[in-house]
């Protein structure tokens, strides 16, 4: 509907017969109104004000008068400041439905973003853990940005900057040493090093040595003892045979492992660059970068002369930009790094050209908490992603069998049930919205969630099969859909018309939420039009054809939709 915002600015523009505002802004100022009465486009008249010198309401009463429609737009309306254009909609469904049946699952896409280069960050664990909520949240998140952007046609390069460094592998190393044996390290390797992890962790609070024989630990690794070197390595292997195996299951797409021990010989540049353009500074003996007023400074080495994670973010920042050439370079971390990235990111500014530095978003998310606080490995508290999958697809077919015990395939549609409504669980909701983990809330089977959008589509393809549609088969330009004109059909209609726009805007504000909010309005659309406009039990053939491919299109923008948020839709539950 991009092509009937612009006549509209034209219409506009055409009315005011005054070159002092732009057909740009016009264009720029047409929005759509919250209120379905108040018609489908709006052009609010305040910021004609100044240029005309007189009031909102009497512009827009003015211009009504003035304007003259085309054949997309039924009328134009004068309200409170406000002209409010409606759509024909015998324009709107014809021209809707027939470019969903003929572009069918590339409906929505765009290459807008052809040739340009977009790196989406995420997911990142720090290995020698399992994957707990936390990690889901970002996983599942950059996992549907990485796919809007894509959906664009933007080239994507994801990337998990694994943390496969740090004083936390000292500490570890310490704990394998002294507790390995009491562990079952081939069954389950990566929980074997998590509570080892959480033990080592427990005795040092009662035994301070233990961290200086984390840090001689750490220093050694840095330097390259082989030993050492050989037991990090086998713990990283370790975690990336199960990490890639979660991943597998969500979907989940990387071009690139790389994570901060990639950087360890790529650091001293940076040192050297800030070092040369004079912006590195002592402070109480470590090296720092100002980075304005209303910020501390970016430390690139502690006192003790060790690097930390901006100086291989920093780092990282500067191999990307020489080697992907990117537009845009996003970061997906919780809130609670918001302040590192800023600082990160105004330092940035030293080592590459101005395009890549602005070039570099911090996307933020809520925490997942506990009902009884915060989760932390090293306390042993937290939600484990393994766990919840595995009791998220067992309740799923419970609920399945329940409903239909004589369904095929039961274990793939519960998994796809199960994991589906994990995820969609975790995108509906605003990316920075904090959410306090409940299992029973998570896996609801109605209301706003994926199991009910998954269901919708379930149902659209029973109703297709059981009246014998086979889209092969139809020649759209042969049926007259002018007869789809109820009020439920028309409003279903005019919400499959803003998948594409739902998609650049989810994109345009790195909120994934934008499209599973989207999905449970078409959902819930496309009930009231099952429960009011009957498909099979209709006389009329057209009339039922028509009707019939409102269903299919339903369905390509559910499964279309739900896809790109990660979500697989069964055929039958």
């Amino acid at each position: 509907m991009e092509e009937v915002k612009a006549e509209i600015a034209k219409i506009i523009y055409d009315a005011l017969g005054n070159e002092q505002v732009s057909l740009e802004e016009i264009e720029s100022k047409i929005e759509k109104p919250k209120d379905k009465k108040n018609g489908d486009f709006a052009y609010p008249c305040f910021n004609l004000s100044k240029v005309l010198r007189n009031s909102p309401i009497n512009i827009a009463n003015d211009l009504q008068s003035k304007i003259i429609l085309n054949n997309s737009l039924s009328k134009v309306e004068a309200l409170n400041g406000f002209l409010n254009f409606y759509l024909n909609s015998e324009n709107i469904v014809n021209d809707v439905l027939t470019e969903i049946v003929n572009k069918g699952q590339n409906y929505g896409k765009s290459e807008e973003g052809k040739g340009i280069n977009i790196i989406v960050e995420y997911s990142s664990p720090n290995i020698a853990k399992p994957f707990h909520l936390g990690h889901f949240r970002n996983t599942v998140l950059g996992k549907a940005l990485y796919d809007l952007y894509e959906e664009l046609g933007y080239n994507v390069i994801g990337i998990n900057h694994l943390g496969d460094w740090g004083r936390q592998f000292g500490i570890l190393i310490e704990g394998y040493r002294r507790f390995k044996d009491e562990y079952n390290l081939e069954e389950n390797p990566l929980q074997a090093l998590s509570d080892i992890y959480t033990r080592i962790n427990q005795l040092a609070k009662q035994d301070e040595s233990i961290i200086d024989i984390a840090r001689e630990n750490f220093k050694k690794l840095e330097n390259g003892d082989e030993e050492l070197l050989k037991l990090w390595k086998s713990f990283r292997e370790i975690s990336l045979k199960e990490y890639n195996r979660i991943y597998e299951i969500l979907g989940s797409k990387f071009d690139s492992f790389n994570g901060e021990a990639f950087y360890n010989d790529k650091m001293q540049e940076v040192i050297d660059i800030l070092d040369k353009k004079g912006v590195l500074k002592d402070s109480q003996g470590a090296k720092i970068v100002e980075v304005g007023d209303n910020m501390p400074p970016c430390i690139i080495l502690k006192s003790d002369g060790t690097t930390i994670y901006a100086t291989r973010d920093l780092a990282a920042i500067l191999y990307r930009a020489r080697t992907y050439d990117f537009t845009k370079c996003i970061y997906i971390t919780a809130t609670e790094q918001i302040l590192h990235f800023k600082q990160v990111f105004e330092a940035a500014k030293y080592l590459v050209d101005e395009k890549y530095q602005k070039g570099l978003v911090h996307v933020s998310y809520g925490m997942i908490r506990l009902k009884t606080g915060k989760m932390s490995t090293r306390e042993g508290n937290v939600v484990y992603i393994n766990d919840l999958i595995e009791e998220a697809i067992k309740k799923s077919k419970d609920i399945i069998l329940n409903k239909n015990p004589n369904i095929e395939n039961i274990d793939t549609v519960s998994k796809q049930i199960g994991v589906g409504a994990l995820i969609f669980n975790y995108l509906k909701s605003g990316k920075n919205k904090d959410i306090i983990f409940d299992i029973d809330e998570t896996l609801r089977f109605d209301g706003e969630t994926g199991p009910y959008v998954q269901y919708t589509y379930v149902r659209t393809r029973s109703i297709l099969e059981k009246v014998g549609f086979n889209i092969e088969k139809i020649d759209i330009s042969k049926i007259d859909l002018s007869v789809l004109n109820t009020v439920q059909e028309v409003e279903l209609i005019k919400s499959l018309e803003k998948f594409k726009s739902i998609i650049q805007k989810a994109a345009n504000d790195y909120e994934p939420s934008v499209l599973a909010r989207y999905l449970i309005d078409v959902a819930t659309l496309f009930s009231r039009f099952y429960n009011e406009c009957s498909v099979a039990n209709v006389e009329d053939e057209n009339l039922k054809l028509a009707r019939c491919i409102l269903v299919y299109s339903t369905s390509i923008v559910i499964k279309k939709g739900l896809g790109i948020l990660g979500i697989d839709c069964p055929e039958k539950m």
